[in-house]
């Protein structure tokens, strides 16, 4: 069996930097946990496909497998893992069985791992699916169900398209929820044009894109100039997180509630997505309009939350958690590259080594984008076009 180059979070790893962090997880070093490591690869089966991987990008999973903040993911997976969601890579072979791809092929990946009869996750790929491992390799050997075609011609770049195997399913899944039980309760007939809100992130700011594409007004709640400055020329209105303190106090969090019913003529969101952690729920919860949806994909830094009752019952405000797209979700959350999700890219494109690097600074929350990372030594002419 071959093996190569790829990076692994291990128990000792996450211990080791705990205690030198005394326990804190904001002092947290990831590029400490994160180290490289050998992947043996398995045996290609007939079903299966070889890959070179080109670029992926930093994911918050890797974060919470490094600082263990909900559970101790390395430990629950024996003492190892090998971690990486989201990748884009080209085909170097195929198994007899094979055939929608062929050796050239430039291909992007999912992480659905366990499908449920309905289609939807069980389990994460390269995070809680026993035996996964992921991307964060110079090679790897995958099931095809696993990969999707790249677009692209969709007028995306290659760092942009790497961007999105993981944001944009999720994006796409928590849209068409959000919107879908929002019209349960209200049809379009008595409330066409929709505020929707989105925090922080990179699956927030291309959840807002679908609210865009479809007419609805939309506000991208960050701290990040950058990329508020950038989600404005879609027409998206910024909110600076960093005027509320971050929410820290409750008088923060009613001062932005009064600053987002003023921006809406006094009807507060009628859609949140909610991707940060701690006292960001709470501020989403308290603009949340009448009917309103509380959508959620995110880790919080507890599995538990609290938040009044009475107040949701009587607003009927719905909070909705979820996981990870279908297999036929992804399929059609990458048909809208470029055309509806254009992410926004940290300045830097960061170096195979410097991937440690580029995690701590996403831990850091200093980046101006989504980080992206350059792993084959050689880009394939296919690609070569798209790099700018």
């Amino acid at each position: 069996m071959a093996t190569v180059p790829a990076y692994s979070i291990t128990t000792d790893a996450v211990a080791k930097e705990a205690e030198r962090a005394g326990g804190d997880w904001h002092a947290i070093d990831v590029s400490n946990v994160l180290a490289l490591d050998e992947l043996e690869l398995r045996e290609m089966g007939p079903g299966d496909v070889r890959l070179k991987i080109l670029a992926v990008s930093c994911e918050h999973n890797i974060d919470h497998a490094a600082t263990a903040d909900t559970i101790n993911i390395a430990e629950a997976r024996g003492g190892r893992m090998f971690p990486g969601n989201s990748a884009t890579g080209e085909v170097l072979e195929v198994g007899a069985n094979v055939t929608k791809f062929k050796p050239g092929d430039i291909v992007i990946t999912h992480c659905n791992g366990d499908p449920d009869r309905f289609g939807f996750p069980l389990k994460i790929w390269a995070y809680d699916q026993p035996d996964s491992t992921g991307w964060y390799s110079k090679e790897a050997v995958v099931g095809d169900w696993q990969l999707i075609k790249a677009p692209l011609d969709c007028g995306l770049n290659l760092w942009e398209i790497a961007a999105l195997p993981l944001r944009a399913p999720t994006a796409y899944h928590m849209w068409r929820r959000a919107l879908g039980i929002y019209r349960v309760k209200v049809p379009r007939e008595n409330q066409a044009v929709l505020n929707v809100m989105g925090f922080g992130g990179g699956v927030s700011e291309l959840f807002l894109m679908n609210a865009i594409a479809e007419g609805h007004n939309a506000y991208f709640c960050s701290g990040s100039p950058e990329r508020r400055k950038a989600l404005e020329k879609l027409g998206i209105t910024g909110i600076d997180q960093k005027a509320f303190n971050r929410f820290a106090s409750k008088d923060d969090v009613k001062a932005f509630s009064k600053e987002c019913k003023q921006l809406t003529d006094g009807e507060g969101m009628h859609i949140v997505c909610d991707m940060l952690r701690g006292p960001v729920f709470p501020a989403g919860f308290a603009v949340a309009a009448r009917q309103g949806v509380n959508v959620s994909s995110g880790w919080q830094l507890s599995q538990v939350i609290d938040y009044n009752t009475t107040i949701a019952s009587v607003k009927q405000v719905t909070l909705d958690h979820t996981h990870y797209e279908t297999l036929v979700g992804c399929d059609a959350a990458t048909e809208l590259y470029g055309s509806v999700y254009k992410p926004t890219i940290h300045h830097e494109i960061y170096k195979w080594e410097d991937l440690p690097r580029a995690h701590h600074e996403m831990h850091e929350n200093t980046q101006t984008g989504i980080p992206i990372a350059q792993v084959a030594d050689e880009l394939p002419e296919a690609v070569r076009d798209l790099i700018p």
